[in-house]
């Protein structure tokens, strides 16, 4: 049985199950080139056009409406309808965080978990007002889910615990009926986050950004608490809600807070970025994690369990994943890799699929083997030679500028690498989820002082953000506090270097003295895995700079034509094909190692110590 189940909002996502076995996952923005596009049919037909639909799941939150003239059928029903009239369809707009808890639940491999969801907004559901509410002209409310806890428990016990819900315009807190809910009006976690986002100019979606700027800050008595009272609601004096979309600060109220500055001034020269800025940055991070590390605790108490799956948007928040390794030492906290709203689409397709598999079987004893995630190499499978290389022969309307490509090894590549080159790699079946690892990546030197300023300009990005790191799995404890953790095979951690360490990789070293890293076996990446092997023999250095092959506002390339394309349309000169132990070099005249006239190199043990003193 195929179970093909979507995700039609932002992060628009198609997610294929064969017989309980995920097999796809594609983001629709990959195929399309739109940052976050939703509407995944690109990503439907692709795998419409490998495997025949037996059962169409339709996810999301509610809020889309694709309903199509004359048959008043969903869009994505009428698509695979077309293929096959037989398709079963179960449309669940309504489980939101039900699709976040199963991908997070069934990923881990546990037997039993308690799943926090911690989401912007999810499904508008329809409540029953608690009786200490006089507004009898409103016994029901639509509101928005935020939080959820569900005890689950495998193959497909999902029990909500606790929900929280949002609406725009009621008092602070009402309780519900049930005492396992909450409604309020208070912006919440997500939320919060959002309006400060959007406040530094980077857009309610770009909540990563916040988080890179966050360690730049410190406390400022002069900001007031974003989350209040025992309950940590968001200050609807500070911050505006507008559910199902984003939120704002309110600058009327909070005069140290009105905006005097042009954030694409600062977004670009670090020497005009305001102390508000970052210290709000920084402040947003603090409450946000201390909070769901409550949210962590509450999880505990209520279910007993101590096995803790995340998911939801801020389970992409690497910072705050780190903190709970420290606050929770004894709990078996797992972390879902495709947290943001796309990832939804695979737990809603494995429920669907285990749940027909238990239906076919019930007159007998049927046992459903897991499927834990082991790999996000999940995307589309491309098939190219070295005859594919022909037909980039020469670029330019002048004709000048020749692709070169010549046979290489690993070590070859290495030497590039120590060289200080930069060499963008392309292999494989590209990785789902926000994080690049090494199919759809640009590699650099960790240890070149101003590398992270290097690459931000080629890149085209803000000064102030991170980069990451892809270390071999044996050395990773040796170079980074794991805080228990064997791996990390998803860079779902900002982890602190060893104190021995600090300096040596200051281009992946973020300015609180983290890394947010990817451990690498040979099992896992056995080509990327290689490459990082010959740049350790070369300068003992056992990881590389490791970031997303795209620039700017891009999606990650997905295929060898996006590939060459942002080789020609950026300062970027080499790319490695390893599955054909080929590299292209693209002549390029554009100076591309000078640091960038203003650099924000800083001696890191120095930031440290003052980070730690503030």
């Amino acid at each position: 049985m195929n179970v093909l189940a979507i995700n039609p909002g932002h992060n628009g996502s198609a997610a294929l199950v064969v017989d309980g076995k995920l097999e796809y996952y594609i983001e629709e923005e990959r195929m399309s080139r739109e940052k976050y596009d939703g509407n995944p049919f690109r990503a439907m037909l692709y795998l419409m056009q490998h495997y025949p639909i037996d059962y169409l799941v339709v996810g999301g939150t509610g809020q889309e409406n694709h309903e199509l003239p004359w048959t008043g059928e969903s869009s994505y029903i009428a698509l695979v309808r077309k293929f096959n009239p037989k398709v079963k369809v179960t449309e669940m707009a309504h489980a939101h965080h039900l699709g976040h808890a199963a991908t997070a639940f069934y990923s881990s491999g546990f037997d039993t978990a308690a799943a926090i969801i911690v989401d912007g907004s999810g499904s508008k559901s329809r409540v029953p007002i608690g009786p200490e509410v006089k507004d009898k002209q409103r016994p029901f409310l639509d509101v928005f889910e935020t939080e959820s806890i569900y005890q689950c428990e495998w193959p497909g016990e999902f029990n909500p615990v606790f929900k929280r819900y949002a609406d725009n315009i009621l008092p602070s807190l009402i309780a519900v009926v049930e005492s396992d809910q909450e409604i309020d009006s208070a912006v919440t976690t997500v939320k919060a986050y959002e309006a400060v986002s959007e406040y530094l100019g980077f857009g309610f979606i770009e909540a990563g950004k916040t988080m890179g700027l966050a360690p730049y800050g410190k406390r400022d008595k002069n900001i007031p608490n974003l989350l209040v009272g025992d309950l940590k609601r968001g200050d609807k004096n500070v911050l505006i809600p507008q559910y199902p979309r984003g939120a704002y600060i309110d600058q009327e109220r909070n005069s140290y807070l009105r905006q005097t500055f042009d954030p694409r001034e600062w977004h670009r020269e670090p020497s005009k970025l305001p102390v508000v800025a970052r210290n709000l940055a920084w402040k947003v991070q603090q409450e946000t994690q201390e909070y769901v590390g409550d949210l962590i605790e509450k999880a505990v108490d209520m279910t007993g369990e101590d096995n803790i799956v995340i998911s939801g948007g801020y389970g992409l928040n690497v910072m705050a994943n780190y903190y709970y390794k420290e606050r929770f030492p004894d709990l078996n906290i797992f972390i879902d890799p495709i947290s943001h709203d796309g990832g939804s689409s695979i737990g809603l397709a494995k429920l669907i699929s285990y749940s027909e598999m238990l239906r076919e079987g019930e007159d007998e004893e049927i046992e459903i083997e897991k499927d834990p995630l082991t790999t996000l190499y999940l995307g589309a499978k491309y098939f190219y030679d070295e005859k594919s290389l022909e037909r980039y022969g020469i670029i330019g309307e002048d004709g000048e500028g020749l692709i070169e490509v010549s046979d290489v090894t690993d070590a070859d590549v290495a030497q590039l690498l120590k060289d200080r080159k930069i060499v963008s790699i392309f292999q494989g079946r590209s990785e789902a989820g926000p994080r690049a690892l090494g199919n759809r990546s640009i590699l650099f030197d960790p240890s070149h002082p101003d590398g992270k300023d290097i690459v931000n300009r080629v890149k085209g990005r803000e000064w102030f953000r991170p980069f990451a790191a892809s270390v071999m799995q044996e050395h990773a404890k040796d170079w980074f506090d794991l805080r228990g953790m064997e791996e990390t095979p998803y860079m779902m951690y900002a982890v602190e270097l060893q104190d021995e360490q600090i300096g040596k990789i200051s281009s992946v070293t973020h300015i609180d003295g983290t890394c947010r890293i990817q451990t690498v076996s040979q099992e896992q990446n056995e080509n990327y895995y290689n490459l990082i092997n010959e740049f350790y023999k070369l300068t003992e250095i056992p990881l590389l700079f490791n970031t997303s092959f795209n620039l700017a506002g891009e999606p990650l390339v997905e295929t060898l034509d996006h590939a060459i394309m942002t080789l020609h349309t950026s300062q970027l000169e080499y790319l490695y094909l390893p599955e054909l132990g080929k590299l292209v070099y693209l002549s390029n005249e554009r100076s591309m190692i000078q640091p960038p006239k203003t650099s924000t190199k800083l001696d890191v043990k120095e930031q440290i110590r003052e980070n730690i003193n503030g």
